[in-house]
């Protein structure tokens, strides 16, 4: 008899963004027509850039025509994307192969598939609060998981503690939910814990493009020891507004060996068994964004967003609420006011303002008490919510 993996009856009765749209759902039932303000889910407002959009449109003629066509590509990518992306890297002083670049279909998609370079059972360390994924893609796989809380007196930043015993461990810096940003030393003591200790940092860097202070790392690679110790994990959702369109990479050292097991070689015979490779389309849509033209698009869509953050981090100043976030990452992580717990603040800005936005307790124990706010919308709808926020927060 088939044997269910049992380990799913371990998860929560529902997803953390699956709750949130029933609650939404709901509230329209009741109110019908009704424009909500959506600050909740990090999806994107802004159409894909020009260079990315006719590099897709070139693509696709490619495709209709014998001597362009492209069928399967190589399942680790595309050498013109592979290179593009490593000579991106080589701009910030990093130096990596062309073949440590795996091009991927996002970085959610690869999080949870890395796992299987790790054996079944292995310790898990995850700094919270954290993108609920981690947690429930290492409850699928049978792992144990060590929650290590982070708090607002600590700036959400995670420090190792070398008595903590790990065989992964998970950073995403800018961090989802906190916008917490892992400064150059800290990021280097969790190198060295790493290296000492034998575990394998996954370094989660969706949102590296938002950094703007030269003094933060935006890889992992940029700190000395890391290519024997991490795997870095991006995405061109956030960077580049390919949410819809799905494209990430991964970068693997070829350095990388634990247990006399050389990961890069393993992950490549995963690839080559597990996916036929990411559309051609897809691929050079994604090379154009390593342009010199697509980087100055993507840095002029991504100000938007920025600003998203400044409008809403202003109305929370005028509010005396305190936050983290929303400078160097696109979340702003806010104290809920007058006491109030996460579901209850959620409740309190739907049914008084209809701002959708993401409760704290969703992204672990430590995240109650706290909220989630996006800056991916548009700027209309954006300054609109902060103005609603500042009116029905101003005397909490």
């Amino acid at each position: 008899m088939l044997t269910p993996n049992k380990n799913y009856t371990k998860l929560k009765d529902s997803y953390l963004f699956y709750n949130i749209a029933q609650k939404t759902k709901a509230y329209l039932r009741e109110k019908p027509g009704t424009h909500l303000y959506r600050l909740g889910i990090g999806d994107v407002s802004q159409p894909l850039c020009k260079a990315a959009i006719d590099a897709l449109h070139s693509a696709v003629d490619d495709q209709a025509a014998a001597d362009t066509f492209h069928g399967y590509m190589p399942e680790c990518g595309a050498p013109f994307l592979r290179e593009a992306i490593a000579a991106h890297y080589r701009k910030r002083g990093v130096r990596l192969d062309p073949d440590e670049v795996f091009v991927s279909s996002g970085a959610s998609d690869e999080l949870g598939d890395i796992l299987d370079l790790f054996q079944r059972g292995s310790t898990v360390l995850i700094p919270e609060p954290a993108y609920p994924a981690y947690v429930d893609a290492n409850v699928m796989a049978g792992n144990r998981i060590v929650h290590l809380p982070t708090g607002g007196a600590q700036g959400f930043l995670p420090v190792p503690d070398d008595t903590i015993a790990a065989d992964v461990i998970y950073l995403c810096s800018p961090n989802n939910p906190t916008g917490a940003v892992l400064p150059r030393e800290l990021l280097g003591r969790w190198v060295d814990h790493a290296n000492r200790t034998g575990a394998v940092i996954l370094f989660d860097a969706a949102y590296e493009a938002f950094i703007e202070d030269d003094a933060l790392p935006h890889s992992i690679f940029e700190l000395p020891g890391a290519a024997t110790c991490a795997i870095e994990i991006c995405s061109l959702s956030k960077t580049a507004g390919f949410t819809g369109t799905r494209l990430g990479y991964t970068v693997l050292p070829k350095t990388l060996v634990r247990g006399g097991q050389n990961l890069h070689a393993m992950w490549v015979r995963n690839r080559t068994t597990k996916t036929n490779g990411i559309s051609y389309i897809l691929q050079k849509g994604g090379a154009a964004i390593f342009t010199d033209e697509g980087q100055a698009q993507v840095k002029a869509q991504i100000a938007v967003y920025k600003q998203n953050a400044k409008t809403l981090t202003d109305a929370l100043d005028k509010c005396g609420i305190r936050y983290t976030g929303g400078k160097n990452a696109p979340y702003i992580w806010l104290r809920c006011p007058g006491g109030m717990d996460s579901w209850t603040f959620f409740d309190f800005l739907l049914q008084h303002a209809q701002i959708v936005g993401t409760p704290g307790a969703g992204f672990g124990a430590c995240g109650e008490g706290y909220f989630r706010f996006s800056c991916f919308g548009s700027p209309k709808e954006t300054a609109a919510a902060a103005k609603r926020l500042q009116t029905v927060c101003a005397d909490l």
